[in-house]
C-alpha cells in the first residue's frame, strides 16, 4: 500500500513539476537566473536513466514519470531559449540528442556506462543551476516550488527502488540528486532572504 502510495504521488507530483517554472519564466518574460547548461544536462540523464531503467525491464511503476518530466524540460528549454534570445540554436541540440539517445542501446556495456555516467552529469546539472544562480545573486525567477517537489520526488523515488529492484546505481544517483536539489533549494532561499533585506 505504502510503495503503491509512493509510486502514485511521484507519478503526480512530476507530472506538475516544472510547470510552477514554466509559468514563472513566461509570466515574467526572462529566464534570469536559469541555466541552460543545468536543463540541457538534466535532459541528459532523464534520458539516459529512462533508457537504463526500460533497456532492464524495470517495472514500469518505477520510472513512468520521466517521460513527463523529459517534455517539461524540453518545454522549459525552449523557453529559457527563447527569452534569452537563442531560439536558434534548439534544432542542432535536438538532433545531438536524438542521435545520442540511439547510441546509447546499441551495447548493453554502453547503457551500464551511461548509468554511471548520468550520476555525474545529474551533479553537473545541479552544479551548473547553482553557478547561474551565484553569478546572478538572484533567485526571484527561479521556482523554489519546482525544486522542492524535485526533493519530495526523489525522497520517495529512493523508497520505491529500496522497495523493489535495490539497483545500487539508481540509490546512487537518487542520493546525489538529492543532496544537490536540496542545496539548489537552500541557496534560492538564501538568495530570496537577502535580496528582501537589500529591498
Amino acid at each position: 500500500m505504502l510503495l503503491m502510495l509512493a509510486n502514485t504521488s511521484t507519478l503526480l507530483v512530476c507530472s506538475v513539476l516544472k510547470v510552477p517554472q514554466i509559468i514563472t519564466v513566461i509570466s515574467a518574460k526572462t529566464a534570469r537566473g536559469l541555466s541552460v547548461r543545468s536543463l540541457l544536462l538534466e535532459l541528459i540523464g532523464f534520458s539516459i536513466f529512462l533508457t537504463y531503467q526500460t533497456y532492464y525491464g524495470y517495472p514500469l511503476t518505477t520510472y513512468l514519470e520521466y517521460p513527463v518530466l523529459i517534455l517539461q524540460d524540453v518545454i522549459l528549454l525552449m523557453c529559457v531559449l527563447f527569452y534569452n534570445g537563442n531560439i536558434g540554436t534548439a534544432l542542432p541540440y535536438t538532433i545531438l540528442f536524438i542521435i545520442g539517445w540511439r547510441l546509447l542501446t546499441i551495447h548493453k556495456l554502453i547503457i551500464d556506462l551511461a548509468m554511471s555516467l548520468s550520476i555525474c552529469i545529474g551533479a553537473l546539472s545541479k552544479y551548473a543551476q547553482l553557478q547561474s544562480l551565484w553569478k546572478t545573486r538572484d533567485s526571484e525567477k527561479v521556482s523554489a516550488l519546482t525544486w522542492s517537489l524535485g526533493i519530495y520526488t526523489i525522497c520517495a523515488r529512493i523508497f520505491t527502488t529500496l522497495m523493489t529492484t535495490s539497483d545500487t546505481a539508481v540509490l546512487i544517483r537518487y542520493a546525489v540528486i538529492g543532496v544537490l536539489n536540496m542545496w539548489v533549494l537552500t541557496t534560492i532561499m538564501y538568495y530570496r532572504k537577502t535580496g528582501k533585506r537589500r529591498e
